[in-house]
C-alpha cells in the first residue's frame, strides 16, 4: 500500500484513517476467511477503494473501513467455499503469532482461536459476517446490515441463528491461561518423552486430532478419533523424527500452542483445545503455504 504525503509531510487523511484502523480490519477479515494472507489481500482491495473515496461525505470513517472490508471478505469467503471443497484433508485455518497481552482479551482470544474458527466455518458466509461483527466487534444491526446488504430485521433474524448455532458447537464454560499453559506443558512432556500413558491422562476420551498438511506435508486425511489413537499417532511421530525434532511453546491465536522443528526448520503448529482440565481437540497444521505467520507476531485488535 502506497502512502500518499501531504505538503506538511505527514500521510494524508484517508492513509491516516487507514493505518489507524489497519489491525481491527485485517482481525475482521481473519475471523471471516480463517486465512492471514486472504485477509491481507482483503485489506488491499479495501484500500484501492478507500483511497478512492470522498472522505467529506463519510460520516464515521471506521464503520465505512469496516463496510469496505466487510463486502470484500464476503466475495473472497464465497469464492474459498468453493475451493476447500477440493482440499485434500481436513483444512485448518491459518495460525498466527500472537503478542502476549491478546490473551488478556478472554473474547478476542477466544473468537481468533483454532476452535472458534472451526466453528465460524460451519456458518454460511453470510452468517459468519453477522456473528463477528456482532459478537467480537459489537457493532449495531443497522451497521451490519450496511455491510451485508440486508435490512436490520433480517440481520437480528440472522443474529440469533448464527448465535444458536456456534453455542451448541462452541467449548463449555472459559478456560483460564493457567490452565491452558498446564495442558500444554503436560503434552509436551509426554510427547517429547514418548510416555504414553501420561498423554492419555490429558487427554478426554473423545479427543479429536485433526491434521493439515494440504497435500503437501504428511498428514491424517480423515479426523483422529479417541485418546488412545491420538496418543499413538503423536508419540509415534515424535519417536520416528528422533533427536531432530523440538517443540518450541508459543502463543498463537491468542492461547498456547507448540511450534514444531524439525532440524531447527518450522514444521507444524499444534494448537489445543482444553475442556475441564483434558485436551478435547487438537489441530496440527503442517501445510508449508499456511506456516509463514508464526516467525513473526501479528497484530489484531477489536
Amino acid at each position: 500500500m502506497s502512502e500518499p504525503m501531504s505538503e506538511d509531510g505527514r500521510p494524508d487523511p484517508a492513509t491516516e484513517a487507514f493505518v489507524a484502523y489497519r489491525n481491527l480490519l485485517f482481525t475482521i477479515a481473519y475471523e471471516m476467511l480463517g486465512s492471514a494472507a486472504d485477509a491481507e489481500d482483503v485489506l488491499q482491495e479495501t484500500w484501492l477503494r478507500w483511497a478512492g473515496v470522498d472522505l467529506g461525505a463519510v460520516r464515521d470513517r471506521r464503520a465505512y473501513l469496516v463496510r469496505i472490508t466487510t463486502r470484500q471478505a464476503l466475495t473472497r469467503l464465497r469464492t474459498l467455499g468453493r475451493r476447500r471443497e477440493s482440499y485434500v484433508g481436513p483444512w485448518l485455518p491459518e495460525p498466527l503469532l500472537t503478542a502476549p497481552d491478546v490473551a488478556e482479551d478472554v473474547e478476542l482470544a477466544d473468537s481468533v482461536s483454532m476452535a472458534m474458527l472451526l466453528v465460524l466455518e460451519t456458518l454460511t458466509p453470510t452468517e459468519r459476517a453477522v456473528f463477528v461483527l456482532r459478537e467480537v466487534f459489537d457493532l449495531k444491526y443497522y451497521e451490519i446490515a450496511e455491510a451485508v446488504g440486508k435490512s436490520p430485521a433480517a440481520v437480528r433474524q440472522i443474529a440469533h441463528r448464527a448465535r444458536a448455532h456456534v453455542a451448541a458447537r462452541r467449548p463449555r464454560g472459559t478456560v483460564s491461561p493457567a490452565e491452558m499453559r498446564g495442558a500444554l506443558q503436560a503434552f509436551q512432556r509426554a510427547v517429547e518423552t514418548g510416555d504414553l500413558q501420561s498423554l492419555l491422562d490429558i487427554l478426554a476420551p473423545d479427543v479429536v486430532a485433526l491434521t493439515d498438511g494440504g497435500g503437501v506435508k504428511r498428514a491424517r486425511l480423515r479426523p483422529i478419533v479417541g485418546a488412545a489413537k491420538v496418543a499413538r499417532v503423536f508419540t509415534a511421530g515424535a519417536v520416528k523424527a528422533g533427536a531432530g525434532m523440538s517443540f518450541e511453546p508459543a502463543q498463537v491465536n491468542g492461547g498456547p500452542a507448540l511450534v514444531v522443528r524439525l532440524d531447527g526448520e518450522i514444521d507444524g503448529v499444534v494448537a489445543m483445545r482444553v475442556e475441564g482440565g483434558l485436551v478435547t481437540g487438537l489441530y496440527l497444521v503442517r501445510n508449508p503455504e499456511k506456516l509463514s505467520r508464526v516467525e513473526r507476531e501479528t497484530a489484531v485488535s477489536r
